[in-house]
């Protein structure tokens, strides 16, 4: 995968969009179609030429999570902590995940199963994302340092937000995998903090507009 600041905002985006999708879940059970099926379609693509087939080979797809980047990272007074939160939770997770080669091994093989059933089904059927949530479950969440997830108490305990709310954070996971491997790191939030927010507006700046 590409060593780059272009592809490091790419992971980025994605991650940050999967995880603003748990917040709407987790307090509406309410999302986009075509936004759940975006990230989570991205958690089968093991391998890419170019980091933007990962998520539909659109730069459009990313437009929300490109515009969170700048909203947390730039200058604006307000930030998000909450989602700010999740990011760190998650990137931590996928850093144990990188140091377990058994876990990753085992992580590997239901993803290829799960490439094969999409032959048959929609990422984003109930039976699906049931599936998506077992693999986090197993393979994510049992590393330890479980991420804490606030929303409606009511819906989070019905069974099909947990399910969707898991899958999400598998896509969020999946998306830091290509953050790491594109080169990010904490140390970027720091000292390339400027860099980041003016690669998303680049890439903002040269989407089409709305209705074109």
């Amino acid at each position: 995968m590409q060593y780059s600041l272009s592809t490091q905002i790419i992971a980025l985006a994605g991650l940050c969009q999967a995880l603003q999708l748990v917040q709407k879940v987790a307090r509406s059970a309410e999302t986009s179609n075509e936004a759940l099926t975006t990230m989570l379609s991205s958690v089968a693509v093991l391998s890419a030429d170019e980091p933007l087939q990962i998520y539909g080979n659109q730069a459009e797809n990313l437009t929300t999570g490109l515009k969170l980047i700048v909203d947390q990272l730039g200058d604006k007074p307000q930030k998000d902590v909450e989602l700010t939160r999740y990011v760190v939770g998650v990137l931590a997770l996928e850093r144990r995940l990188n140091k377990t080669p058994a876990r990753l091994k085992a992580l590997g093989d239901k993803l290829q199963h799960l490439q094969r059933q999409l032959q048959h089904f929609a990422i984003t059927d109930d039976n699906m994302l049931a599936n998506l949530a077992d693999i986090y479950s197993e393979c994510i969440s049992s590393l330890g340092s479980r991420i804490q997830i606030y929303g409606q108490p009511d819906l989070l305990k019905q069974t099909a937000v947990q399910h969707k709310v898991r899958a999400l954070l598998l896509a969020a996971i999946r998306s830091a995998v290509l953050w790491r491997q594109a080169g990010g790191s904490r140390l970027n939030f720091i000292f390339k903090r400027r860099k980041l927010v003016a690669q998303a507006q680049q890439m903002l700046s040269q989407l089409p507009s709305p209705g074109l």
